[in-house]
């Protein structure tokens, strides 16, 4: 059972977390947060030592909530290739999103890549993780016999990654699921053909 006060900075960190998906981390201010959460600046400083701090527990909060998310509807596939294709489909609609604003971890990536090198590395453990789980889950399928010895589980674990997070990037600025949809298709082909 949470304390009050662990509830008031859950509160917090369920709050900001779209403001700073949307926005990102320089674009969000304490009294946008204020506002958003209808707290005072004492009780938000009460949690957070700063902006900074609060950035990175908001950052921190946003990544593994979507990467839980995430290990929850994959881990419902009975086989690898269903576990490949919930994740899929997981990011069919990149329009609307688990997290309002789009992927945290690309939208994180791109402005900390310059600018926050300790939430920089928070997303590169992701990255890694998410990368090595994917990877896992079709070196299994090939293990298993679901899936060809030809079938290159760390390149087409990446070639996944990247297609899903380019894909939802352009998708979002065109304001199109469209071809999402159909790179989503696409990727569900192409590892049909390593399917024995």
């Amino acid at each position: 059972m949470l304390t009050k006060a662990e509830k008031t900075k859950l509160f917090i960190l369920e709050t900001a977390s779209p403001l700073y998906n949307e926005k990102g981390i320089s674009g969000v201010s304490i009294d946008e947060v204020l506002e958003a959460t209808k707290l005072t600046k004492g009780c938000i400083y009460g949690h957070f030592n700063g902006k900074e701090d609060l950035s990175e527990q908001v950052v921190d909060f946003s990544l593994k909530k979507m990467s839980q998310k995430l290990a929850v509807i994959v881990s419902q596939g009975k086989t690898s290739k269903e576990k490949i294709f919930l994740y899929l489909d997981f990011h069919k609609n990149p329009i609307d999103t688990f997290i309002s604003g789009g992927c945290p971890i690309f939208n994180t990536a791109v402005e900390a890549d310059d600018h926050f090198p300790s939430i920089k590395k928070k997303v590169a453990t992701v990255l890694e993780t998410g990368l090595r789980g994917l990877s896992t889950i079709l070196k299994d399928g090939i293990a298993n016999g679901e899936f060809s010895k030809e079938l290159n589980a760390d390149v087409f674990a990446f070639k996944i990654l990247s297609a899903v997070e380019g894909g939802i990037v352009i998708s979002r600025t065109i304001d199109s699921k469209k071809l999402m949809i159909e790179l989503i298709k696409d990727l569900k082909k192409e590892l049909e053909q390593y399917t024995l």
